[in-house]
């Protein structure tokens, strides 16, 4: 074995996206309905990449034979250990901008993003398994997209230690357009060590205090906001430091399994503000406000501190912020006790410097949970025969 060939088709980065990574995406120019950030905010919400997927899941069995804790629709799904108190935490995450502006940081960050989601729900991260498609490997630009995301999540996961236990790689998706955007799909699951520390998204009671884990940062490339209200993929995507992922999933577990968490939310498509909505109106039963007061961090504008996609950050609630504040000081993770869990009728409130987001928050509901029902009763158009791939900025 030892004197067979290695397998090293010719590997290089397309000069192209290369440029496109060193877009500097501060200076791309407000829109002018973007001096309202709540407009900002409900077209994020009704974009198919960040709004409800309900329209889809619910034509599913999701019940698991009576197992399920947690079903779909928040940051992972839970399934009960039939005959223990265990359960298991499920999750499924990838971003094809990501990794088609930086390979590497995109694979880092899709095994990361997944982990996040799995320790939201209350389960430790334990192994994941992949769907890697591709364009054709042949050419020397995909097949150097496919390496260097797959070293990407091979160092995620020797961080985070969770071993790969199998996949399947799906390659040649291309058409006379040109390849699929690099999309490695990681499916993690995590132990959830009791079912009473499975934990939901959203909100559960007015009066708790919100605290974010991690820091703010100014990047803005790859971004759900750059693509949906500019039209952009461009840019550096954010830094993925698995190392303070790491110290971000045990703080946050450390919290939960002690009964001190509420709700727990990852910062991710979108960012905070996204994430901030979702924590108060995934749950189509019952829905709340908050009034939520942030300094923005030197050299970051307001827009990446709304809608950033900075990684490591966590949105969770509590009634015991101090105890909460202590244990992530323990693990040297930022946290930050930003502002409180209000009613819905009190409305959504975000206030960064002299910068202001206020919303309705049935507004905000109707946009997120009607955005895909729509667009699927929308009657078809005859330029949706022969759709185009279009990778904007290209």
């Amino acid at each position: 074995v030892t004197d067979c060939p290695r397998y090293s088709p010719p590997a290089r980065e397309d000069p192209e996206i290369a440029a496109l990574r060193a877009v500097d995406v501060d200076a791309i120019v407000e829109r002018p309905e973007e001096r309202d950030p709540a407009w900002t905010l409900l077209q994020l919400l009704g974009s198919p990449s960040i709004a409800s997927k309900a329209w889809a899941y619910r034509q599913y069995d999701s019940t698991v034979r009576t197992n399920t804790v947690i079903g779909p629709g928040g940051d992972a799904a839970v399934i009960r250990v039939r005959g223990t108190r265990k359960g298991l935490a499920l999750k499924t995450d990838g971003n094809g901008r990501y990794v088609y502006l930086d390979p590497r940081m995109g694979g880092r960050i899709a095994v990361a993003e997944a982990a996040r989601n799995v320790a939201a729900s209350g389960g430790r991260p334990m192994a994941i398994t992949n769907c890697l498609n591709f364009g054709n490997p042949r050419r020397p630009e995909v097949y150097y997209q496919l390496s260097e995301a797959i070293a990407g999540i091979g160092e995620a996961c020797t961080a985070l230690s969770t071993p790969v236990t199998g996949g399947n790689v799906s390659l040649y998706n291309e058409s006379p357009a040109g390849a699929v955007y690099p999309t490695p799909v990681i499916g993690m699951v995590g132990l959830v060590s009791d079912i009473s520390h499975a934990t939901r998204a959203t909100f559960r009671n007015e009066g708790d205090s919100v605290v974010l884990f991690g820091d703010n940062s100014r990047e803005l490339g790859g971004s759900e906001y750059l693509a949906s209200i500019h039209g952009v993929v461009a840019g550096p995507p954010p830094t993925c430091d698995l190392e303070a992922e790491r110290a971000a999933i045990e703080a946050l577990l450390e919290c939960i399994e002690g009964g001190l968490v509420a709700s727990a939310h990852d910062c991710s498509d979108g960012g905070l503000a996204v994430a901030l909505a979702e924590c108060c109106i995934a749950n189509r039963e019952r829905h709340f406000g908050i009034d939520i007061a942030l300094t923005s961090m030197p050299e970051v504008s307001s827009r990446a501190t709304f809608f950033g996609e900075a990684q490591a950050r966590f949105v969770l609630s509590t009634n015991s912020v101090e105890a909460v504040l202590r244990i992530a000081s323990t693990h040297g993770v930022p946290a930050l006790h930003i502002g409180t869990v209000t009613s819905a009728d009190a409305g959504f409130r975000i206030k960064v410097d002299d910068n202001e987001l206020r919303a309705d928050v049935t507004a905000l509901s109707n946009a997120y949970h009607n955005a895909i029902p729509n667009i699927m009763a929308r009657p078809a158009l005859a330029s949706d025969a022969e759709p185009e791939l279009i990778m904007a900025g290209v």
